[in-house]
């Protein structure tokens, strides 16, 4: 990677200021050079520029990459994604095949969607899921956020009674949890009331319940969960910097998918393998009398992350056709 290729410059350079320190010194970040010998001004010169030019373009590493195909990259992540959606477990020895490829074309992509892909299948995704309020022993304070998932809006603006449902576990937990902001997710989604979004009514209802009106923040341009996802960590990260730690609220079907979307967005988005600016690390949810979703469903969410939103809308409405995947055996 370009980060280890900088510190074997930074080795070469400081062991070349070692050997010469006689002969240099630096003002005001110039390196000045005192030698009156114009081949030992040249040599210096020389190096140094060999080492910057050596850090960047990768030279000191067989394995790294300047450049990669994007189209290529997001091939590889849409087929994993859909071999998973459709096949499951079944698909492991495809997906570790892809994950390869992807891991060879731009590591850091390989990294990440192989943290992603085991998130995704693991048993433990969005378990033990807690009913009516979050559990104990987590941070009083303003680390945590509880972030509150919407549901679509009657044709007026109204809320339905499944997110009344939802804002109530909410309730509960932000008045166990006084000091833990409360994020409202949702946007527009009233057919005959342009005016109304999901976040907006949430957050009404919250502040009428008693919340500070302080502690509830609005994602109102939202209309997926994935989006839910991608804003939410944009205005948490710019706007609200105490913030660590993820509550998830939602309906008990809607869990491990929000978890699985907020999750891999922190990876997605990280600089590095276990710096993620924000950890999932609960949920609360309300019973549900029904409702599902499919691991597909999952799988076009996360090619919506990537970027894919064409792709991801017709798996949304089950226009994909996985006809076109080959045959796994």
């Amino acid at each position: 990677m370009i980060d280890s290729d900088i510190n074997k410059s930074a080795v070469c350079m400081a062991l070349l200021l070692k050997k010469e320190r006689g002969n240099f010194k630096f003002v005001r970040g110039k390196l000045l050079i005192k030698s009156s010998n114009n081949n030992m001004k040249h040599m210096i010169k020389f190096i140094l520029m060999l080492c910057v030019v050596f850090s960047l373009s990768g030279c000191w590493s067989r394995n790294d990459k300047t450049s990669y195909d994007p189209k290529l990259i997001e091939n590889i992540v849409e087929e994993m994604a859909v071999d998973y959606g459709t096949y499951g477990a079944e698909a492991n020895d495809r997906i570790n095949k892809l994950l390869k490829k992807l891991a060879e074309e731009d590591e850091v992509a390989g990294t990440r969607w192989n943290e992603i892909m085991d998130l995704w299948s693991s048993d433990e995704l969005g378990q033990p899921i807690h009913y009516g309020v979050l559990p104990d022993d987590l941070p009083d304070t303003d680390e945590l956020c509880i972030v509150v998932l919407g549901f679509q809006l009657n044709p007026d603006g109204t809320m339905k009674e499944e997110l009344v449902e939802r804002l109530t576990v909410a309730l509960n937990s932000a008045k166990k949890y006084p000091n833990a902001y409360i994020v409202c997710t949702g946007g527009g989604t009233a057919s005959e009331n342009e005016s109304a979004s999901e976040a907006g009514e949430m957050a009404k209802w919250l502040i009428e319940q008693g919340i500070e009106k302080k502690r509830v923040i609005v994602e109102d341009n939202s209309i997926t969960t994935a989006q839910n996802a991608i804003f939410t960590y944009d205005i948490l990260t710019s706007l609200y910097p105490s913030v660590k730690k993820l509550a998830i609220v939602s309906s008990d079907y809607h869990i491990a998918t929000g978890e699985l979307l907020f999750k891999a967005e922190s990876i997605l988005r990280a600089n590095a393998s276990g710096n993620e600016k924000l950890e999932v690390v609960s949920n609360a949810a309300w019973k549900a009398p029904s409702g599902s979703l499919s691991t597909m469903f999952q799988a076009g969410a996360l090619i919506e992350l990537f970027g894919d939103v064409e792709t991801a809308f017709d798996i949304y409405y089950d226009n994909y056709d996985i006809h076109g995947l080959p045959l796994l055996h």
